[in-house]
């Protein structure tokens, strides 16, 4: 709505909203779900098609959109990104860490409040400044939270209103803050869970638990239910939070990319970012396929998924006594040492080959391992339909779609998962041997893992379909096999038959990697507080590194290829460096409005992402990618030549110079000017020109990729650059 036209007879915007819906539309009072300030000015209601029409008539309305359902992006990682000393380059005067004064707000399925990741051990009061509140429900109430729980809130009503039962029916599920997913208290406790001594998934993992930040504050916020995450549930846990006064928002969710003003997740997110709160997303789990991300807005923090150097190897041993490695995280009693039979039912008309339920036939695979291909159903029930039918182990086997990465499973039977080239060879054997026999052997875990970081294969790739000027992801962060804290109302594996209870779970997905970038903010905003939210994004991009632990460049693990800026975006995150940048790209508001309005959005479009009364667009970028982002996005399309000019913010020694270096393909010129820089104030600007050498041809996308590097001896401030010469 046009927040500025609310007649002053009305005391609250909510009496406007509840106001303006039932004279317009003729509905009732309880059709009104969600009355917005904050994170967007307008309300959500329950309106049939006419009331809808009938209500964007009205000159007090800028959009009338409908509701979004969002999905899940579903203890070595501290030591991996270097964060083993709790103080060190973190801590700040008197050995006390000032991340105690930062609050990350989490969005997701709620949280297990008697985790002992949640443990406040040793915390100081709560300042002031933070507004959260504990809300009581059948299972939860204020005496759950503390002085690191100290929020927990839950919104239902666009849910409930969805499945049919209107807001007033009482859901199947309890409204509260208590998670009964998992999801949620893993990705709060990744974020800033205390430490937790002897963690492990039933013996996996073995050693220390704890979040990024283990002094930051956690405010939970229950947004996502059984069947999805509603975005207006999803706005109204934004709303809340940016009126709680968090300082950094993580949300491990997602969904179809859409124009900004139809993306809930960007709207609210603008507003945070507005206020200084820093917005990390995940990128989504739709990879290998390109062009899969979600939540690209450039005023959001997106989040990729790397490995970590850690693994659980599990073998394949057939009877010809070849061993296949393979990955699981199985932990019962095993097969034993003897040899059985195995099967792989390749029957088009049963779909037996991916262990759909009801597909196996108990009198063929009672006994047996069986070979199930990854795909269709989840990989936990494919076991579960297996040991369900009488089968005693399962061979998961990546097919083309899934290549050569691997996820480790706390199955429910004996199973070991294995790619694609391994999967086609026990295939073949099952089908060409005549009595074909295997066993499982399972090897605990290992660490020190060479390569890593390998970026997952589910993480989604680019380039950015909504606005390709823009380059994402933004990074990588750790997301496969992460262990964290866990709901004890659910099994490892999620399924109904999972009777298994356990305090941590190993989980993998940019849902995990998400929460590792925003408890690196929470740390940073914790030693600069007066940094801007793209001030900390700019130096977690411009100091991510692109080298593994062999110091060979990143790799991809869907086919183990070299990995690009589509695929990884700055890098892998490196905290550490990202503490002391040197420089930064900043960016305003107002360089974000002249972004919105280089887009080909309605000036009433662009007023609902920034929410002000005044916005004309009479000031707009030629093109979106001027925006002083800390990458680039080159498209050539028609044009051989294009040409942005950055500004970068010194953050480092008051007197200090730059040279730059770049690197590109051989088809693009690249010239940077100056080529020196000579900070004796805050801020300097750079030109840089692409010159495209030769037309490029055809229709599929052609892509290359390149950086442009700021050095001197104490720091290195890279960007990475992606050129395309046909329109995305």
């Amino acid at each position: 709505m046009k927040h500025q036209d609310k007649p002053l007879s009305f005391e609250t915007h909510h009496d406007w909203h509840s106001s303006s819906l039932q004279s317009l539309t003729d509905s009732p009072p309880e059709s009104l779900l969600y009355s917005y300030t904050e994170a967007f000015n307008g309300f959500a209601a329950s309106l049939n098609e006419e009331q809808a029409e009938s209500l964007n008539k009205s000159e007090s309305i800028l959009g009338v959109y409908e509701d979004t359902v969002y999905t899940l992006h579903t203890t070595r990682s501290p030591q991996f990104l270097g964060l083993e000393a709790d103080l060190g380059l973190w801590a700040t005067g008197g050995g006390t860490q000032a991340s105690e004064d930062v609050t990350i707000g989490v969005l997701d399925t709620g949280v297990w409040p008697e985790s002992k990741s949640f443990d406040d051990s040793g915390m100081p009061e709560i300042p002031s400044k933070c507004r959260g509140e504990c809300e009581s429900g059948p299972d939860f109430g204020p005496k759950f939270c503390n002085k690191k729980l100290i929020g927990a809130r839950s919104f239902s009503k666009g849910y409930r209103m969805a499945i049919g039962g209107g807001i007033n029916k009482k859901p199947k599920e309890i409204d509260s803050p208590r998670d009964k997913d998992g999801h949620g208290t893993h990705t709060a406790s990744t974020a800033a869970g205390s430490h937790v001594a002897n963690a492990s998934l039933l013996g996996y993992a073995s050693g220390i638990a704890r979040g990024m930040a283990t002094r930051a504050r956690v405010a939970a916020y229950k947004v996502c239910w059984e069947t999805g995450c509603f975005g207006s549930d999803i706005l109204a846990g934004m709303d809340r939070a940016i009126r709680d006064g968090v300082n950094v928002l993580s949300v491990s969710l997602g969904g179809r990319p859409a124009p900004y003003y139809r993306d809930t997740i960007a709207l609210g997110a603008f507003a945070a970012v507005e206020k200084g709160i820093f917005v990390s997303c995940s990128a989504g789990n739709s990879g290998p396929t390109r062009a899969t991300l979600a939540n690209v807005a450039p005023w959001i923090m997106t989040v990729g998924a790397g490995t970590l150097d850690r693994d659980f190897p599990a073998y394949a041993v057939l009877g010809n006594k070849i061993r296949y490695n393979g990955v699981s995280l199985y932990s019962g009693r095993g097969m034993g040492k003897k040899l059985v039979g195995l099967v792989y039912n390749k029957d088009n008309n049963t779909f037996g080959n991916l262990c759909l339920p009801g597909s196996l036939k108990p009198t063929s695979v009672r006994g047996k391992v069986v070979i199930c291909d990854r795909g269709t159903n989840a990989r936990v029930e494919k076991g579960e339909v297996v040991r369900d039918a009488g089968g005693v182990g399962m061979i998961l086997a990546n097919t083309a779609d899934s290549a050569e990465e691997l996820v480790a499973d706390s199955h429910l039977l004996p199973a070991v998962a294995v790619g694609r080239k391994t999967g086609d060879l026990i295939r073949k054997y099952a089908q060409s041997n005549p009595n074909p026999t295997a066993k499982l052997v399972f090897g605990g875990t290992v660490l020190n893992v060479r390569p890593s970081p390998v970026v997952a294969a589910f993480s989604s790739r680019g380039p950015n379909m909504v606005t390709p000027q823009i380059l994402k992801p933004d990074v990588i962060g750790p997301g496969v096999d992460i262990l964290a804290a866990w709901s004890e109302a659910i099994g490892p594996t999620g399924l109904v038959k999972d009777a298994r209870k356990t305090r941590f779970n190993i989980v993998s997905g940019t849902s995990m990697s998400c929460p590792h970038i925003s408890g690196l903010a929470a740390l940073l905003k914790a030693a600069h507080p007066d940094w801007s939210p793209s001030a900390i994004k700019s130096a977690l991009m411009t100091t991510a590194y692109t080298r593994d632990n062999t110091n060979s460049s990143l790799r991809d693990a869907a086919d183990g290829s070299l990995s690009n800026p589509w695929v990884h975006g700055a890098g892998h995150v490196d905290p550490q460096k990202a503490l002391s940048p040197g420089l930064i790209y900043d960016i305003t508001t107002k360089q974000y409005i002249s972004f919105l309005c280089s887009l080909a959005y309605t000036i009433d479009q662009v007023k609902t992402i920034v929410k002000r009364p005044n916005i004309t667009c009479s000031k707009r970028f030629k093109d979106p990618g001027e925006l002083n982002y800390p990458s680039f996005s080159v498209l050539f399309g028609d044009k051989r030549v294009v040409q942005y000019t950055r500004e970068l913010t010194n953050v480092g020694p008051a007197r200090s110079i730059y040279k730059v270096a770049v690197d590109g393909p051989s088809s693009v010129r690249i010239s940077v000017r100056p080529r020196t820089l000579v900070f004796r104030g805050e801020k300097k600007r750079y030109t840089v020109s692409f010159v495209a050498k030769r037309k490029r041809r055809g229709s599929t996308v052609r892509s290359e990729h390149g950086s442009i590097v700021w050095g001197n001896a104490q720091h290195q401030v890279k960007s990475p650059v992606s050129f395309s010469w046909t329109s995305l």
